[in-house]
């Protein structure tokens, strides 16, 4: 899995970016998320887009489409990885969520219209985006509970429903929303009822109701918002890919999404693990550093090993995406989804017991990043979903194995056999109880 010339160069140059121009200004940035609040577009980002842009850092996770080049997912990922330290620097970069998975679609999914409508201001970085899928009166992790409607009328498409969990949509920025809803709410194949559709924010009847916060954070991590589709008319050619094809869609979409929320969550517990090593050379308790305590070096050697075990199954699903296809990578998509948060959170709870009293503030980045590993275990589905289709791949994947191959069947074994057995002197003989 060794990384082109090109990912070596980028990523030389994003680790200065980010000592330039990222790290200096995320304490102003969270000032600005904090009192400016969640409804406005803050400013620092504005003023670093551009010079990110003319650094030639720009748009890093585009996959190669039409001819041009692009960075396959083993690229990227030491990129990603990067630009995750910092909770603000993806939008910087244009490689932030929802947006990146949403212009995937649209690049993978999109007619040359909708491309040239919504997907060219979205890579300029003009605009920015949502999506409209979880639902707050439905047990959205699994997605054919999805209520919300889209019906066809003519020449348009009648959308009713109310989402949450809507990231992006107070942003003043946010003008496209891609709204997953039933089409054939009553059609044979559960998952055929759902289709995806691109809905302008400003259309009559879309109202965004409120940001909800994230244990507290309005903005920072997730923009977080609720949003009710009214009686929303879009033109039928805002439809993407077809009628029936929502799941299609979301599976293309989700893969991509999932794995590059686990890349920059690497990231960031990396930058964690930094600040512990740093802050127990520090502090002395009772007279002796925290670093000499016992208790110290073993939660930092654990944290070691825990983000470099995270980081090597990443790498494998990327190197897999890459040759096999999103689909053919899924079990090692769900491993990473559930592995890096996991491991995310338990290294930050560490440095957050290490930080002592100050670590509960908003001083040390822990508590956004706490929150950030938290809510990933539930973004783009709960651990327990994904845990339920690692558990179904694996045990298929061994159905066609030669019990031969593996020591023996899991079946119980008939008389005769273990009597076979007793007699060839494999098994000890029973004890003459008559003797």
């Amino acid at each position: 899995m060794n990384h082109n010339g090109k990912s070596l160069d980028l990523s030389d140059r994003l680790k200065a970016f980010m000592a330039a121009h990222i790290y200096p200004n995320e304490q102003r940035y969270h000032l600005e998320a904090e009192r400016m609040g969640p409804w406005a577009v803050y400013p620092v980002v504005e003023e670093l887009k551009p010079l990110a842009r003319e650094a030639g850092l720009w748009n890093l996770f585009l996959p190669p489409h039409d001819g041009q080049p692009g960075l396959s997912n083993v690229d990227y990922a030491p990129l990603c990885e990067i630009m995750g330290r910092s909770l603000f620097a993806p939008e910087v970069f244009n490689c932030s969520a929802p947006d990146t998975g949403n212009m995937e679609t649209i690049l993978r999914y999109g007619t040359p219209a909708q491309r040239e409508r919504w997907l060219k201001p979205l890579l300029e970085g003009k605009i920015r985006s949502a999506f409209a899928m979880t639902e707050p009166l439905e047990a959205s992790s699994d997605a054919t509970n999805i209520a919300s409607s889209i019906v066809r009328d003519g020449d348009e498409y009648v959308i009713n429903g109310r989402k949450w969990y809507t990231t992006n949509a107070t942003s003043p920025a946010c003008e496209i929303i891609i709204f997953m809803g039933k089409s054939d709410p009553d059609g044979a194949d559960p998952y055929r009822r759902q289709s995806m559709i691109l809905v302008p924010r400003k259309t009559p009847g879309v109202r965004v109701i409120r940001p909800l916060p994230v244990f507290g954070f309005y903005a920072v991590p997730d923009r977080a918002s609720e949003v009710v589709f009214e009686n929303v008319r879009v033109p039928a050619s805002n439809m993407l890919l077809g009628e029936g094809c929502g799941f299609e869609i979301a599976q293309g979409r989700l893969g991509p999404g999932r794995i590059h929320h686990c890349m920059r969550l690497i990231g960031l517990t990396e930058r964690i693990l930094e600040r512990m090593c740093r802050r127990v050379e520090m502090r002395t308790p009772f007279g002796r550093p925290l670093a000499e305590q016992t208790v110290t070096l073993e939660r930092i050697a654990e944290a070691r090993i825990m983000i470099d075990q995270a980081r090597l199954l990443t790498m494998k699903a990327a190197h897999m995406m890459d040759t096999v296809g999103n689909k053919g990578a899924r079990r090692e998509i769900a491993m990473i989804k559930v592995a890096a948060p996991r491991m995310a959170q338990t290294v930050i709870d560490w440095a957050i017991q290490m930080f002592g009293g100050g670590g509960t503030s908003n001083d040390h980045l822990l508590t956004a990043a706490y929150a950030t590993a938290r809510l990933l275990r539930l973004a783009d589905g709960p651990d327990e979903v994904h845990r339920n289709q690692i558990g179904r791949l694996e045990i298929r994947s061994h159905r066609g194995t030669d019990p031969a191959f593996t020591g023996g069947s899991a079946d119980v074994l008939s008389v005769a056999e273990a009597e076979r057995r007793v007699a060839a002197g494999l098994w000890p003989k029973p004890a003459d109880f008559d003797a």
